[in-house]
Parts: structure tokens; C-alpha cells; sequence
């Protein structure tokens, strides 16, 4: 952007040494000292930096710009004069104080009396007067916090809304959302709260990371999933949070899993375990879970079978935990884990009516379970492990009629995992010997014209 574009604005918040969420916390502060009614979020900051006012700003919050500014909010939009626009370094320029009303910043040596200009300050003097100035400069800094308790609070209740809507809506709707809590978040821990918060920030950046992760794989970006998964696991280990920590291991077995290397999902599993084994949340009944799907996959029924017995023991020894408590995402129901021992059961030879049986079990926990733990994910997949298992038991019609409701999701809803469960219906199909049926065929047009289409093809 040229200099003679850049709004007013968009000079003095970059004229300034703090960072956008010290701006907003010192923009806050200035509505609270007011008794004004007046917010600011850093992404309606970067806006109004641009000129990209979609809707005008509230009367209270032009009010505090004025006073926090210094600049009625037409000018702070509008182009900055000249004198601002091409300020050099030195020069005198009008920025704004994260503690009150708007101030004057000189970067130039402080004047001094004409005796002190006679002769010359001792190197002992100026450094003195530079170390007077350092100190200021962190007082100042040391009073700011870039965010408090109601904050934390906010973000708290925003990241459990999304953990409960990523599970329920389509990725398309809750994205931009993920992506700016993210940024928030992270912007946030580059600026300065106290100690006692730090943790709390870092947990929430975990939790943030973790729906982004699960975002990249649903869109097959497996790469950037494990990247976010991995910053989910430093964030969870700087908030020195064990759950956390399992959930991530958890995390990246299933991408693990569904990228088709099964042993790397057992290792992430087992790791995640040993992190879970004083927990009794539901993320130690996720793990071995993933990992008996892992072993199946590798047709090792008996170690399969003992990790289905180790998630049956925590299931009976468990009690709700903080992840628990975000729900969504974060959970891990009884449905899911009969969803789970479905796709280990249709991946071991002797064993579809297992499989078929904890499918439908699964699909009734959905049906009749709490609304808030219903996955649409969840629901696709288990009625594909349920076709599965009847296509492998020469049950073609009945097949059919549980993938039916999954090959009629509109787009939005066709992720990653949805895709390749109908993949490997498609998959066992065409190796049938009666793949020449009309039924099998025409059930292997609807698999090949649903996966035409994916989540991940769709305009953003």
C-alpha cells in the first residue's frame, strides 16, 4: 500500500510500539474510563487501518477514537496529510497510549536548557538519562496488559461454541472463524499479560490450533494438519496440560490413520496413552480406540482386540474432564466409540457381524443420544463402516441402503474422512465377484459421482 493511500489510522497504530491486541486492550481501557459502551476486536482494528469499513463504527466508538486518537474518526479513516503520511524516522508524529487519551511522541533527543547545551553531558550523564528513559518505557509497558480475566472468559465461551459447531456444521461456515480465533489468540500471547494467564492463553491457542489441525485434514491437507497438530502439542506442552497433550497425540494418529500408515497411528496412540494414563477424561478412551482401528488395518486382530478392551476399562472408569466440558470436537461420546470398534471390526476377517452390530449401535447412540455429541462426521462414517460390512457379507442391497443418506450430503459436508470411508465401500465393490451386477454397478456410479465433488474442491 502507498504511503499517500494509507489511511491516518493506519499511521499512528504503525508509528506505535505496541501490538495490535495492546492497541485494542488500551482502546477498551479508554471506552471503560469514559463509561463508554465501546469494543474493538484486532481484526475490526486491521479493518478500519484499511479503510475497509463495511459498517460505520457506533457513535461510542467514535467517541473513544476521538479521545484515544486524538482524531475524529472521519479523519482517522480518511487519507493521511501529508505531514503524517511521509513522517521520516526523528520526527515528531502523533501516536496513541495504551493507558488513556492519545499523546505526542517525540523520537528525538529531549530539548535542554542553554546551560546544559554549554557544555557537554559526560558519557556517566547520558547514561544516566538513557537508562532513566529504558526505565519509563517499561513502567509503562509493565502497567499494560494486553488482556484480563473477561478475555479469557470471552474466548473461553467462543472456542467451546466452535468446538460444538465444527462437529454439527459444514467447514465452509465456522473457517474464518477457527482461523481469526487463532490469530486473536496468538496475538495475544506475542503481547504481555500477567504470568497467572499465560497458561490459560496457551490452552486456549492449543484448543484453537487443534480445530485447525482436524480443518486441514477434513481437507485432505494432511501436511498442514500435522503442522498445526504439532503446534497444538508445543502449546499443550507450554500450557502444562496433560489432556491436552493426549488429545494431540490422539489428533495426529487419526490423520495418521487416514493418510494409510497405520503403525505410525499406533505409535501416536500408544505416546498419547502414556501422557492419559492418571487421566479418566474421555481422550483415554479416544486413544486406544484409534489405536485398535490402526492395528485392524494391519490385521492384527489380537492386539486390536486388547486395545478395544483397554478403551471398554476407561470408558467404565470415566469421569468428565475440561475437555469434556469444551465438548464438540474435544469430546469423545459412547457413540463415537461404537463407531470406532465398528471400523476396527470390518478391517478383521470372521468379524462383519460385529461390525455391522456396533454400527448400528452407533447410528442409534446419534439418533437417541444428546444433540450436542450428534457429528454429522461421525454419523457418515459409521454408516459407511455399517455398508462396508454388508458389502463384505454379500449383502449388496442392504449396502446400499445405509450409504443412501451419506451419498445425499450436499458438498460442504463431503470431508476427508467421509470421502475415503465411501472410497473403501467403492474399493471393496469392485473386487466382488459379482461386480458385474446391475445393483454393484449402479451403487459404484453413486460412490464415483459423490466423490467428484468434495469439501475440499469448493470455491472459498
Amino acid at each position: 500500500m502507498k504511503d499517500e493511500h494509507r489511511t491516518l489510522l493506519a499511521v499512528l497504530v504503525g508509528g506505535d510500539e505496541h501490538t495490535l491486541a495492546e492497541v485494542v486492550a488500551g482502546f477498551e481501557r479508554c471506552a471503560r474510563d469514559s463509561n463508554e459502551d465501546a469494543t474493538l476486536s484486532v481484526r475490526t482494528l486491521r479493518r478500519w487501518m484499511v479503510g475497509d469499513v463495511r459498517t460505520g463504527p457506533r457513535p461510542s466508538q467514535r467517541r473513544v477514537a476521538r479521545r484515544f486518537w486524538g482524531f475524529p474518526m472521519s479523519q482517522l479513516l480518511g487519507p493521511a496529510p501529508p505531514a503524517h503520511a511521509s513522517a521520516p524516522d526523528g520526527d515528531e508524529v502523533s501516536v496513541m497510549s495504551p493507558d488513556a487519551a492519545p499523546v505526542t511522541a517525540d523520537r528525538s533527543e529531549p530539548s535542554r536548557s542553554s546551560a546544559e547545551l554549554e557544555r557537554p553531558a559526560s558519557s556517566l550523564e547520558r547514561q544516566v538519562a538513557m537508562a532513566a528513559r529504558r526505565a519509563a518505557r517499561f513502567t509503562s509497558f509493565a502497567e499494560i496488559d494486553n488482556v484480563g480475566p473477561e478475555a479469557i472468559s470471552q474466548l473461553q465461551d467462543d472456542i467451546g461454541h466452535l468446538a460444538g459447531a465444527y462437529i454439527q456444521d459444514p467447514l465452509v461456515t465456522i473457517m474464518s472463524d477457527l482461523i481469526d480465533t487463532q490469530e486473536t489468540v496468538f496475538q495475544l500471547l506475542e503481547g504481555k499479560q500477567k504470568p497467572a494467564l499465560t497458561r490459560d492463553l496457551y490452552l486456549l491457542a492449543g484448543v484453537a490450533s487443534g480445530m485447525i489441525a482436524k480443518a486441514s485434514h477434513d481437507l485432505g491437507r494432511t501436511h498442514e494438519a500435522m503442522t498445526h497438530a504439532r503446534t497444538l502439542y508445543v502449546c499443550a506442552d507450554n500450557a502444562d496440560h496433560h489432556g491436552l497433550r493426549a488429545w494431540a497425540r490422539g489428533l495426529q494418529s487419526l490423520i495418521a490413520y487416514w493418510a494409510g500408515r497405520p503403525q505410525q497411528a499406533v505409535r501416536y496412540a500408544r505416546n498419547g496413552a502414556e501422557v492419559a494414563a492418571n487421566l479418566n477424561g474421555s481422550v483415554a478412551v479416544w486413544l486406544p480406540s484409534l489405536e485398535a482401528r490402526g492395528w485392524a488395518l494391519m490385521s492384527d486382530g489380537d492386539e486390536a482386540a486388547a486395545a478395544l478392551g483397554r478403551a471398554s476399562d476407561q470408558r467404565d472408569a470415566h469421569e468428565a474432564d475440561d475437555l469434556d466440558a469444551i465438548g464438540g470436537l474435544f469430546g469423545f461420546p459412547p457413540a463415537r466409540q461404537s463407531y470406532y470398534a465398528a471400523g476396527t471390526y470390518v478391517c478383521l476377517d470372521g468379524e462383519q457381524g460385529r461390525a455391522q452390530s456396533e454400527a448400528v449401535a452407533a447410528l442409534e447412540q446419534f439418533e437417541h443420544g444428546r444433540a450436542e455429541d450428534r457429528s454429522f462426521s461421525d454419523v457418515a462414517g459409521a454408516r459407511a463402516e455399517l455398508s462396508l460390512a454388508r458389502v463384505r457379507a454379500g449383502e449388496i442391497e442392504g449396502a446400499h441402503e445405509a450409504l443412501a443418506p451419506v451419498l445425499n450430503l450436499v458438498p460442504e459436508r463431503r470431508i476427508g474422512g467421509i470421502i475415503a470411508s465411501a472410497g473403501r465401500v467403492h474399493q471393496a465393490l469392485s473386487g466382488r465377484r459379482q461386480a458385474g451386477s446391475p445393483a454393484v454397478r449402479l451403487l459404484r456410479e453413486e460412490i464415483e459421482a459423490f466423490c467428484r465433488l468434495p469439501a475440499a474442491a469448493l470455491p472459498a
